[in-house]
């Protein structure tokens, strides 16, 4: 399978295509870093990273401090650039966000951006990423890029392929969001181009 993930998301996928490549064709990270490449600094608040992650990442702390403002946080901290979402489906978010262990995933989530760091870099490492790789970047392109690239980089082979990239220009970090039609262009560019490989 083609296996792509999304911020935070890049994790699962990653240790997915670390760990069982023999059932992955190719990893494409869409707007995503990694613990041990680069993401813990950004979740660590006590050095600077960004203080909502922080507290997302206290067990208790959002549905304290955030209930009944789920919105207003998703639309002005999660979703920062205009428009990403709006309307019916920032209501849904937020709506979901409120229900009870709401949550829940979030918190997760951004704990263990402090503290997978070590294992990722091991995975990294040994086994490595042995299949195609594929980075697409819109607000972060570059230092994304560089995230997947040292990552590759870490397992000594480089992977098949190195990383290959693909810029998208206007659109924020959010992009399978924003610009579906330009995310879903480029993964089936890619996918094709890693199946024709497959059979020559």
């Amino acid at each position: 399978m083609h296996v792509t993930g999304q911020d935070v998301a890049g994790v699962t996928v990653f240790r997915l295509a670390a760990a069982h490549p023999s059932h992955v064709r190719s990893l494409t990270g869409i707007e995503m870093s990694l613990p041990g490449f680069g993401l813990d600094p950004l979740a660590d608040v006590t050095h600077g990273g960004a203080w909502y992650i922080g507290m997302l990442a206290a067990p208790g702390a959002p549905e304290v401090l955030l209930a009944g403002r789920e919105r207003e946080f998703l639309e002005r901290f999660a979703f920062q650039a205009p428009g990403a979402v709006t309307g019916a489906g920032l209501e849904g978010f937020a709506r979901a966000h409120g229900r009870p262990g709401g949550w829940r995933g979030a918190s997760g989530l951004c704990r263990s951006m402090l503290t997978e760091g070590a294992e990722i870099r091991a995975l990294a490492e040994e086994p490595g990423l042995t299949v195609p790789v594929l980075a697409v970047g819109a607000g972060s392109a570059p230092f994304m890029t560089d995230t997947l690239s040292r990552a590759v980089a870490a397992g000594g082979a480089g992977g098949p392929r190195g990383v290959e990239s693909v810029t998208l220009a206007g659109v924020g970090r959010h992009a399978a969001l924003e610009a579906p039609d330009a995310v879903a262009k480029a993964l089936l560019l890619f996918f094709a181009e890693v199946d024709a490989a497959r059979r020559d």
